[in-house]
């Protein structure tokens, strides 16, 4: 299987297809085998790159928690990319992934050709907000702390891979999903290039953030997946398919 390595940690990604390039990143506590749906219906017109970040799925979970961060993950994309001979891609992801690539925009913009961003949103521009988001985010930490990988969620992108241990799930929700600063929902008007903003109907946690990024993207175009929640890949596939169909198609 291949991987990158970064401070002697394994990180896996897979390569499928050929064409232009979309990488793909998952959410919190998900893996890469969130994206099979997409794998299957988009390989035979583009290369499709998966991933698991540190401390998810086929990925390893180093006791060095400063290992995990935002800049941390944001370089393991960029160092994936050059592994597999790719200058520039078409960057997605699903929540926490979907975040990330907002962050891989804001370091790499000259390797972005377009952004997907899926059932996310950008952080919060309050002091106040954030700061309520990282009492969450360590509640979660605990819960893996404690409870093990009993505490992964129950979505259903949560639930389709599996994880060595919650060790690197409890690092990686001080690490990955805490939030310092504001520089992501900061970053959304000066975002170049085209962007989906897609989110399931029923993901009411994600509703208002996907119009404020539409609104805030100068080149943002929104999609609604009617009947879907917050894994709408996997809740309606043939519509998150053909809306991310249409939105490839449209770059050329």
């Amino acid at each position: 299987m291949p991987y990158i390595e970064r401070g002697g940690a394994k990180i896996f990604y897979n390569s499928s297809g050929q064409g232009p390039v979309v990488l793909l990143s998952h959410g919190f506590s998900a893996t890469c085998a969130m994206w099979a749906g997409q794998i299957a219906a988009f390989k035979a017109q583009y290369r499709i790159i998966t991933w698991d970040m540190l401390g998810h799925g086929q990925s390893d979970s180093p006791d060095d928690p400063f290992l995990y961060s935002v800049d941390g993950t944001v370089s393991d994309m960029a160092a994936i990319l050059d592994v597999c001979g790719v200058e520039r891609a078409v960057i997605g992801g699903h929540s926490l992934g979907g975040f990330m690539s907002l962050a891989f925009n804001v370091k790499f913009p000259q390797r972005v050709r377009a952004l997907m961003l899926f059932n996310t949103g950008p952080g919060y521009k309050s002091d106040e907000a954030r700061a309520q988001w990282n009492v969450t985010t360590e509640k979660q930490a605990r819960a893996f702390a404690t409870k093990g990988l009993a505490a992964v969620g129950h979505s259903e992108e949560m639930q389709l891979g599996t994880h060595r241990t919650a060790k690197g799930l409890e690092h990686g929700a001080r690490g990955m999903l805490a939030q310092a600063d504001a520089q992501i929902i900061d970053s959304l008007p000066d975002i170049g290039v085209p962007a989906l903003v897609l989110v399931g109907e029923k993901d009411r946690g994600y509703l208002a953030a996907a119009d404020y990024m539409t609104g805030k993207i100068p080149g943002g175009r929104k999609a609604l997946i009617a009947d879907a929640g917050h894994a709408a890949n996997i809740h309606q596939p043939a519509a998150f398919n053909s809306a991310m169909g249409q939105f490839l198609e449209s770059l050329g």
